[in-house]
């Protein structure tokens, strides 16, 4: 089985590029302490494979929560609000991070998504 994470972030929000690599570091950090609670084998999996991850995009929130939604059923997913502090209002649901988890699962869902 090969693992691998997901990180899917908002393009409509004009984050630079600082901004999105914090907000992203937050989404894999996040998903993988919850992927090292609920599947330790897992999480200890990945590392030793690599940390295997894929950054991708879509357009809103809306398209955001729906994908969280259903990932979140099958895999170890963790959303990411932002605190407000520089760019984006306080709350904001900037990203969100999926797994490790099988390959697999990962692009049943994330398939059609463009890379960042």
């Amino acid at each position: 089985m090969s693992l691998k994470q997901a990180i899917v972030i908002r393009s409509d929000l004009g984050m630079g590029k600082g901004k999105l690599a914090a907000q992203t570091s937050h989404a894999s950090l996040s998903a993988y302490k919850k992927c090292e609670r609920e599947n330790p084998d897992d999480a200890n999996a990945w590392e030793d494979e690599g940390q295997k991850k894929i950054v991708l995009k879509v357009g809103s929130e809306e398209e955001l929560v729906a994908l969280f939604e259903k990932m979140k059923k099958e895999i170890p997913c963790a959303l990411i609000r932002d605190a407000g502090h520089t760019q984006v209002e306080p709350g904001s649901i900037t990203c969100f991070g999926a797994g490790p988890a099988d390959e697999s699962k990962i692009n049943k869902y994330c398939k059609d998504l463009k890379l960042l």
